[in-house]
């Protein structure tokens, strides 16, 4: 999966592509992160990419004509890594929320070309002739698109096969199943005045998945009934609400 990341401030990144889970993947080389900068893509001796809007107002628009530059060569490079299907994104808080259909639908191309704004925007002539999508990761602000376009990356990387062994783990997730994920316990047996579910000691399978299955039920009906409101059970699941009753 190629990456490539258009930003001011591209140390910021070393967040994800030096620790954890992504930093593995990239060091394997199953993911390819590419940091382009659009300063590099100016032509005055300030290497300046904003300017004042037109209009008046507070703030800075960052301007168009760097920030073409750079998707361009972002698409050369995509093309001569032999990724010929990687859309551009600009992340804002105008764009369609991030879930979870979204992020596997966003594996289904061969990589992203990232554009993190800054200042108070871009011109919106570059977003209307360069930008395929827009994303946001929630309804509030930030200071600029780069911990958006991580937050993309992070979810789409841990996403590809073997990237976290047989990806298990990533297929048991909240949102995966439509449902948020269902509590966890590990040593000691217990802690405080709480043990530890005796279902999960039972070593019986079925039992500890009808058990996690009712928990999950419980949690997205109390905290996210938006979720449960649009979850359909089969026919296990409804048997398995029935019994709980």
């Amino acid at each position: 999966m190629f990456f490539a990341v258009i930003t001011i401030l591209p140390e910021m990144f070393t967040a994800l592509t030096e620790f954890g889970i992504t930093g593995r993947a990239i060091a394997n080389h199953q993911a390819d992160v590419l940091l382009i900068n659009p300063r590099d893509f100016t032509s005055d001796n300030y290497r300046r990419i904003d300017e004042r809007p037109f209009g008046g107002g507070a703030g800075m628009v960052m301007m168009a004509e760097p920030l073409a530059k750079a998707i361009d060569y972002a698409k050369s490079q995509a093309l001569a890594r032999g990724k010929s299907n990687c859309p551009v994104v600009y992340l804002s808080p105008q764009g369609k929320t991030l879930a979870e259909p979204m992020v596997l639908d966003l594996c289904e191309h061969d990589g992203l070309i990232l554009l993190c704004g800054r200042y108070d925007g871009i011109d919106e002539r570059l977003l209307q002739q360069y930008v395929d999508r827009e994303i946001s990761i929630g309804d509030y602000v930030l200071s600029g698109g780069e911990l958006p376009a991580m937050v993309v990356m992070d979810s789409m990387i841990r996403r590809l096969p073997h990237v976290m062994g047989d990806n298990a783990s990533a297929v048991q997730d909240s949102f995966v199943d439509g449902l948020l994920d269902y509590p966890q316990y590990t040593k000691p047996l217990k802690f405080g005045e709480q043990a530890v579910p005796e279902v999960l000691l039972s070593g019986h399978h079925a039992n500890i998945a009808k058990w996690r299955f009712v928990e999950q039920a419980k949690r997205t009906q109390a905290r996210r009934p938006d979720l449960w409101q649009a979850f359909s059970p089969d026919k296990q699941q409804q048997k398995w609400l029935k019994d709980s009753l």
